[in-house]
């Protein structure tokens, strides 16, 4: 599954927000300093939806909010179940 993920760092926690055109914008603790805040997301997708980090791949916008990351092996369905749980409300 590739999601587009809008990353906003120095956030006051890590959640999830559906964005209107598909997109999610993911908040997150991290600083956007050295990597940190790409590290974080990957963390925080891997360990909420239990798999590997190294199954979760930043496949553009490295160094930029706007992120499109892999995550191998996983369904729409278990993403959606995992993102129901981290949503913002």
């Amino acid at each position: 599954m590739i999601l587009q993920i809008h990353v906003q760092p120095r956030a006051k926690r890590n959640w999830l927000v559906q964005q209107p055109q598909g997109e999610w914008k993911l908040q997150l603790l991290a600083p956007p300093v050295e990597g940190k805040a790409n590290q974080a997301c990957v963390e925080f997708l891997a360990q909420g939806l239990g798999i590997a980090r190294s199954r979760v791949r930043l496949l553009a916008g490295e160094k930029s909010r706007h992120k499109r990351i892999e995550l191998e092996g996983v369904t729409e369905e278990e993403f959606l179940k995992f993102a129901l749980e981290h949503f913002a409300r």
